[in-house]
């Protein structure tokens, strides 16, 4: 009888779902994808270098101190600010320059990664059941969003719910981030504008003071100066720093849309190799998975 029993127990807990194991030598199904980035180089090696070519030619042809006028950065720093404000709102130039200075930092999850996480997730949610995928939460708290898209799974939400939450999400994460960088552009704008408002303001006090030659080269200073501040301002700095803005608001779109029809197909209980169709008809040709003709082939080999 003994025996008898222990044959049981076993084969009770044989016939209980297990979790789905992840193929030998493959990723975790709730590992998180590894950020690419850091210290974005491209941004700062580009504006290092705008900087060191304008140094040089200021060095070269006489004394830096010529070109450091505090009226004339007053102007153009002080003006882009008040005038870029003005148009939006405080709370808007402020997340502006959060995001900008988040650019320089940036780190981004890799699309390829991604989708290749998700087809993991759908594997094992279709072998053990969407509830199984609660075992692996605790792993996904360093991406949010994907969190709160296994979350409303294993919560039991229609599919159709989950699609309108999660597409509202990702509209309004990108509607944010395309304010900061309408921010942005608009202060690339307004800073040479600045500047030739300063070199209107120097040239009339210069026209006013020509009795007086001390005056007039500090007065031809700020006409000329602030025009160099706004046009470097504007061109070397803030449009730059705009563009990539917006790149970096494109990449994060792309990584919660692939999470978002992973999250769905999950929820609809489809077939994982429709969801990987669905994932490269959204990925860019470059980053394209195969994961059912090159990997899946080899689990438990």
């Amino acid at each position: 009888m003994a025996v008898s029993s222990d044959t049981g127990t076993r084969a009770a807990k044989a016939a209980q779902p297990q979790p789905a194991a992840a193929p030998t030598g493959a990723t975790a199904p709730g590992r998180s994808v590894r950020l690419r980035g850091g210290l974005d180089v491209a941004t700062l090696v580009g504006l290092a270098a705008a900087a060191g070519v304008i140094l040089i030619a200021i060095t070269t042809g006489g004394s830096a101190r010529a070109f450091l006028d505090p009226p004339s950065l007053l102007i153009v720093l002080g003006g882009t600010l008040a005038v870029t404000t003005a148009s939006f709102s405080l709370g808007d130039v402020a997340v502006a320059w959060k995001n900008a200075a988040a650019v320089l930092v940036h780190q981004t999850l890799d699309p390829k990664g991604v989708a290749r996480q998700v087809i993991l997730l759908a594997e094992a949610a279709r072998r053990a059941g969407p509830e199984t995928l609660r075992n692996v939460l605790p792993e996904l708290r360093g991406e949010p969003f994907l969190h709160r898209s296994v979350t409303l799974i294993t919560e039991g939400l229609p599919p159709d719910a989950i699609e309108r939450m999660l597409t509202g999400e990702v509209e309004a994460t990108a509607g944010g981030h395309g304010k900061s960088a309408g921010v942005l552009r608009r202060a690339s704008e307004v800073a040479p504008a600045m500047g030739l408002i300063g070199t209107l303001v120097g040239l009339v006090q210069m026209l006013g003071s020509l009795s007086d030659p001390s005056a007039i080269g500090p007065a031809m200073a700020l006409a000329l100066l602030t025009t160099f501040y706004g046009a470097v301002l504007g061109n070397v700095v803030l449009s730059p720093l705009a563009a990539k803005v917006e790149r970096a608001a494109e990449e994060d779109a792309l990584v919660k849309t692939l999470y978002t029809i992973g999250a769905v197909s999950i929820a609809r209980q489809e077939n994982p190799r429709r969801l990987e169709m669905l994932l490269n008809a959204v990925l860019p040709p470059g980053k394209r998975i195969q994961y059912f003709d090159r990997e899946a082939p080899r689990v438990g080999a």
